[in-house]
């Protein structure tokens, strides 16, 4: 299963359509997405505005693989359950964010983490789902134990700031 999320303040309507219109031509992948209010309703996947965490903890737990925006908060939430990542930053350029902190954040996590992919236009993120072995798409992956996650998120920090 692909869980989709957009977190919990903005809307992400190019991420949503995007794998909206991936899923139409590839219905034999199960995708569930919390999509935030939003202007655009999917028309190919089963979706959610907004979640309570107990839920949106389940959605991940269950997923083989997340395609999310570029946050904080995501990544580490799907980092600590050892999923797949596939990002795609909001860019201010296109009014998604106020600044570009997110394409900032997923060019300094691509240097730590084999398991975060970024797709940084709609394009990158079909070419991506398109290029997918079946495993990444269907089977649970163990790819960080929790000590590694945890030193790794030390090391970010500490050079970042």
């Amino acid at each position: 299963m692909i869980f989709v999320t957009v977190g919990s303040q903005l809307p992400f309507d190019r991420l949503i359509q995007t794998v909206d219109h991936w899923h139409a031509e590839n219905k034999s992948i199960t995708v569930f997405a919390q999509i935030g209010i939003s202007n655009y309703a999917p028309q190919h996947i089963d979706f959610c505005q907004t979640m309570t965490p107990d839920i949106y903890h389940d959605y991940l737990q269950k997923a083989n693989l997340v395609i999310a925006h570029a946050g904080m908060g995501t990544i580490i939430s799907a980092l600590e359950f050892g999923k797949t990542l596939i990002l795609m930053p909001r860019l201010a350029s296109q009014g998604e964010h106020r600044n570009d902190h997110q394409l900032a954040t997923a060019k300094r996590f691509s240097d730590y983490f084999t398991n975060i992919i970024f797709a940084y236009n709609e394009k990158e993120l079909v070419d991506i789902l398109k290029n997918l072995p079946e495993k990444v798409m269907y089977d649970k992956l163990e790819i960080l134990t929790d000590s590694n996650l945890l030193n790794k998120i030390q090391l970010f920090i500490k050079e970042s700031f």
